[in-house]
């Protein structure tokens, strides 16, 4: 990939107020071809440099019959192998070391064997002693005793054998379900991968999904901190069951049409010395930035030199592994704010210069170019979404445009103002001007992701949409035949809250497993201030299947959202046009893929024969209606009545109080 630095990057061409930076965004530009280039002349290809996860580590090589285990450890002084297989003895195995940092054992095909458990010794640059989990190891294990993790050797007899292929481009726009395994269960424990792709998978396919995101993957010692604390980057997490499981549970959802991302975390990582890679080499700073750059403030871990390129090829061959060895379609990025900048994005992004001034990371711009040339060489049609709040111009542009190549961004403002709204001002307060101004705002060119609400939403000391607006009174008043003002309020804004967002917010969708039925309650792991309960750690399906609460209400409209949504490729389509905007009625019309939207916010103003100037006189008809009996509503819109267009291009219609309808045109 070459670029021809004496044509203006399309990226700047298409904003000129981006070309005070043109000079930062063409030498990133040549930053990228300068690395390829070289990459590609000493391994091939991108891809065949990607692959130093099957060089380090422990492999077993059937035709030698012998063991080769490495690790790099540069500036270690000795490293040694122990484990079960030598009762862990700390130096009856040393490794050899290289120039090339990399240390190396040979060992004979009954020296070990798959199940055992084993560490690395390794004797650091500052004369430390301590023994370690080596970098690449595919399975990491705790004991349930000490709760100590260490290496496992995993080389089943039988390989697994997948039933089914699939491309992750047939999804078209991705209607995500964002999902955790270990709560994914009812029942008051850590759930695994087997039972999620038995009783969850087949719950988000009928849901009308078509990709299905995990987090918490990579393994990670604490289970409360969401999976964002990484410690063994190529092994998933042991807590929901073998890596044999985890493709069980890949290619349970491909056969279900589903696609699966994975929550990668390489904007930082644990700092935990005895699970993860913090000090490694008893140098300080092996896999991660010396001093104060090297601790992220906030989130109380380490964060990669992305300029050092050795672990640029750690994390890039960690991309290529969970393409291939599992199937991924694609990755969520987290923290991608904290990887592009040396201030870790904790500050007020009010201009372009905070994007290319000197506070941005070029290594971690360079980096995340090339994670997303490689996850498109390795696996076309892949998705892949950053988690970025900056708004850094280009996120989701090409790459040979000035762009760094991501698929899609999240909309993360929008679950913010929905929350802000919700907290601090009444509905006859909102203001319909900034309520589009917030959902449809977003850079032209770059595809978003549209979510009402998120995880860090339902987490402890916080609440739901659900739970903002009906409150404890879920507790009390969700059985059907139960009349109360503040659910009726709750189940009507909740439907309305979604549709708006969808609609005006992105090009795809983005939900978190339960907040489409209105899980009540919050998240919160087992830890030492709620005794280790894992009482709000679950989900509880049977809400939604018990047919005499108002739970299915709300998952019926969500799905009936989903299927609206693929029916008429919404997402696939340029963004929403406002039409009409009517502060005093606090009603909303906008057109998007020939569809009419009217949203109507108002607490108890219902429009008889309101106006609608619509393009076109094709006569419309209803399509969706959040006010349907089936989704909790009231059923006050005809459903079999023709809405005929005027010469003067004006639809009358009842727009109910609290309500979005959709129309569309005669076939």
């Amino acid at each position: 990939m070459f670029f021809l630095m004496s044509e203006k990057p399309k990226l700047v061409s298409d904003d000129p107020w981006l070309e005070p930076h043109q000079a930062t965004i063409e030498r990133r530009m040549q930053q990228f071809t300068e690395t390829l280039t070289e990459i590609e002349k000493g391994s091939g290809s991108l891809a065949s440099y990607a692959t130093s996860h099957d060089h380090v580590g422990i492999h077993f090589h059937p035709d030698t019959r012998k063991w080769t285990v490495r690790e790099w450890a540069p500036a270690a002084q000795a490293v040694f192998l122990l484990g079960e297989f030598n009762d862990w003895n700390r130096v009856s195995h040393p490794l050899a070391s290289s120039d090339s940092g990399v240390w190396s054992l040979e060992l004979p095909a009954e020296a070990l064997a798959h199940g055992q458990k084993l560490k690395l010794h390794i004797v650091g640059a500052d004369g430390s002693r301590r023994d370690r989990i080596p970098a690449c190891i595919r399975r990491a294990v705790q004991d349930p005793t000490s709760h100590d993790f260490c290496g496992q050797i995993w080389n089943p007899t039988e390989a697994y054998v997948w039933r089914h292929d699939f491309a992750p481009a047939s999804v078209g726009a991705p209607l995500i379900y964002e999902s955790h395994v270990g709560m994914a269960g009812e029942e008051p424990r850590v759930h695994t991968y087997r039972e999620f792709a038995e009783a969850v998978l087949p719950r988000i396919a009928k849901a009308g999904y078509n990709t299905v995101q995990l987090m918490a993957v990579q393994e990670h010692p604490y289970y409360g901190s969401f999976g964002y604390h990484v410690s063994s980057f190529f092994a998933p997490c042991s807590r929901f069951g073998t890596p044999e499981d985890l493709k069980y549970l890949i290619d349970t959802a491909h056969g279900l049409g589903l696609a699966v991302l994975l929550d990668v975390v390489h904007s930082h990582a644990v700092k935990n010395i005895a699970e993860g890679l913090n000090d490694f080499d008893g140098s300080g700073n092996q896999y991660f930035h010396h001093g104060p750059l090297g601790d992220h403030p906030a989130w109380d871990s380490k964060c990669f030199d992305y300029g050092r390129p050795e672990v640029r090829q750690f994390l890039l061959s960690n991309i290529r592994y969970w393409l291939e060895e599992f199937r991924f379609d694609g990755f969520r990025f987290d923290g991608v704010t904290s990887m592009l900048y040396h201030s870790r994005g904790m500050k007020a992004f009010g201009s372009y210069d905070d994007y290319f001034g000197g506070d941005a990371d070029d290594s971690a711009i360079l980096y995340l170019k090339l994670a997303n040339k490689l996850i498109q060489e390795i696996k076309p049609g892949s998705i892949a979404i950053a988690e970025d709040m900056s708004g850094m111009p280009g996120l989701c542009r090409p790459i040979d445009e000035g762009g760094l190549g991501f698929s899609y961004r999240l909309a993360m403002g929008i679950p913010d103002y929905w929350i802000k709204l919700l907290k601090h001002s009444r509905d006859e307060d909102w203001d319909m001007g900034e309520l589009w101004g917030v959902l449809a705002n977003r850079r032209r060119g770059e595809a978003t992701i549209a979510y009402a609400e998120s995880h860090d939403q339902a987490l402890v000391g916080d609440k739901t949409l659900a739970f903002w607006l009906m409150d404890q009174e879920m507790y009390w008043h969700m059985g059907k035949t139960d009349s109360h003002s503040k659910i009726e309020r709750g189940i009507a804004l909740h439907k309305l809250i979604r549709l708006t967002t969808l609609v005006l917010g992105g090009e795809a969708w983005l939900n978190f497993m339960g907040n489409e039925f209105g899980h009540p309650e919050w998240l919160d792991f087992p830890r030492e201030g709620n005794d280790w309960s894992y009482h709000y750690c679950r989900r509880q399906w049977s809400l939604v299947d018990n047919p005499e609460l108002k739970y299915g209400w709300l998952a019926e409209f969500d799905r009936q959202l989903m299927d609206f949504t693929k029916k008429f490729n919404l997402l696939s389509t340029p963004p929403a046009q406002l039409l009409h905007l009517d502060a005093g009625q606090k009603i909303i019309i906008a057109e998007r893929a020939n569809l009419i939207f009217v949203f109507n916010f108002s607490v108890a103003n219902s429009a008889f024969g309101y106006p609608v100037h619509v393009p076109g006189h094709e006569t419309r008809k209803l399509v969706l209606d959040t006010d349907q009996p089936d989704t909790g509503g009231h059923g006050r819109v005809d459903h079999f009545f023709d809405y005929p267009v005027a010469e003067d291009g004006v639809m009358k219609i009842y727009s109910p109080s609290r309500s979005g309808l959709v129309f569309a045109k005669m076939s």
